[in-house]
């Protein structure tokens, strides 16, 4: 099992990188990722799946939020969503690729798959596989996760040289009402960690304190957290969290 490299433990993460739309950096842009590295943060961001097969820099599974446009991301090819502008900016939808030379091992950087199968299951793979093509050379420190313990199953396959984790939640209905009772159930339990081979998870903040996620960091976990969004959240969260996800605020950097 390889282990996060140490600058993912010591670097706050920008979640979706260091995004301000009232600045012109949306959610997982360049902007937002040239932000992070010049403020020496670590970046988390996120992944789709094109039409045609690219691993896109995007957090939703539909435009309308987040773009000047509106529809399934899984719908239109890469070269369409590059056109397609996101709110607050001028700047087209990134691929993976281009956010792997833009980073170049400057800063952690952390991608979440996000889940193609719709209930957590085990229809997945493109995407997967396609987030291993990108990241098949690329040098700097840099991490895998998702919420499908499949999907972090298939990156095993694919990149098994590649720190990977599960992104973990409480699972309350009121926060995943699409999600059966007993798919709820057996995520919160976080049974997949081992088989997986994960050496880390990233935890909702508010749920800090279950007794399993204190069993997997006396296990030797490392244990992330996401969404800080404040100081205080952010020292409540340290006394469990190796390190933290954060925005809306700027986290304090190693002796600053």
């Amino acid at each position: 099992m390889n282990r996060l490299d140490p600058s993912f433990l010591s670097k706050p993460l920008t979640h979706r990188a260091l995004h301000d739309v009232k600045d012109g950096r949306p959610e997982n842009s360049r902007a937002a990722i040239k932000a992070a590295i010049k403020a020496g943060y670590g970046i988390e961001i996120d992944v789709q799946l094109s039409s045609d097969g690219a691993a896109m820099v995007f957090h939703d599974y539909d435009l309308k939020r987040l773009a000047k446009d509106s529809g399934p991301i899984q719908q239109r090819s890469g070269a369409d969503l590059a056109r397609v502008i996101l709110r607050g900016s001028e700047e087209g939808i990134p691929t993976l690729v281009e956010v792997l030379e833009l980073v170049a091992g400057r800063v952690p950087l952390l991608i979440e798959i996000k889940d193609q199968d719709g209930m957590m299951g085990a229809n997945v793979g493109r995407l997967e596989q396609a987030v291993a093509r990108d990241i098949e050379r690329y040098e700097g420190p840099i991490g895998l996760m998702s919420f499908n313990p499949h999907s972090v199953q298939q990156m095993a396959i694919h990149a098994p040289q590649v720190p990977r984790g599960i992104v973990t939640s409480a699972y309350t209905a009121e926060d995943w009402p699409l999600l059966p009772a007993g798919t709820r159930d057996r995520l919160r339990a976080i049974p997949d960690f081992d088989s997986v081979g994960a050496c880390f998870i990233s935890h909702e903040v508010e749920d800090l304190g279950a007794t399993r996620v204190a069993d997997l960091k006396n296990k030797g976990a490392n244990i992330l957290c996401w969404t800080v969004k404040s100081e205080a959240q952010e020292m409540r969260a340290r006394v469990v969290a190796d390190n933290i996800t954060f925005e809306q605020y700027l986290a304090k950097l190693p002796n600053t």
